[in-house]
């Protein structure tokens, strides 16, 4: 979750209870024509720093052995698949899936990315379908070739 557009958001939401509290509490003027009282401030404040926080510490961590793969996707899930489990593997350009995270009852099952619209879609022998994000495309063709999992070839 490093998209600019992202943290420019965060931040500056987290800059109004900054400034709110600077110039409340410092320089001892009212914050607006309403304003919160200044324990509504701190509280502002240190709710920003806590999403601020959130944010920075989500990661997808995708791990990918001759066994198995697996995905972490901190702090929500964690999701082991072995590779005698998998009927097909195919890098995709799956496009946008109605935002970055764990998106559930997508056409290709649930689909765990942070960021970009290429992924791993795996169908499982079980029928069961998800898809991992990756900014390495290729690098994952050529991995998934290695282990012998059947790869489709196909480009969408």
């Amino acid at each position: 979750m490093r998209q600019w557009w992202l943290w420019a958001l965060l931040l500056g939401t987290a800059f109004l209870p900054s400034y709110g509290i600077y110039y409340q509490i410092y320089l001892g003027k009212t914050f607006g024509d309403h304003p919160l009282p200044d324990y509504g401030l701190i509280l502002f404040l240190l709710f920003t720093l806590g999403m601020l926080y959130f944010f920075w510490n989500l990661k997808l961590l995708t791990t990918i052995t001759e066994e198995n793969i697996t995905v972490k996707y901190v702090p929500f899930s964690h999701v082991q698949v072995d590779w005698r489990d998998v009927a097909e593997a195919e890098v995709i350009d799956y496009g946008f899936v109605g935002g970055w995270g764990v998106r559930l009852a997508t056409k290709y099952g649930t689909v765990y990315n942070a960021k970009g619209s290429i992924g791993l879609a795996l169908r499982l022998k079980s029928g069961r379908k998800l898809c991992v994000g990756t900014q390495k495309g290729e690098e994952m063709s050529k991995v998934i070739g290695k282990i012998h999992v059947p790869l489709r070839q196909t480009k969408n």
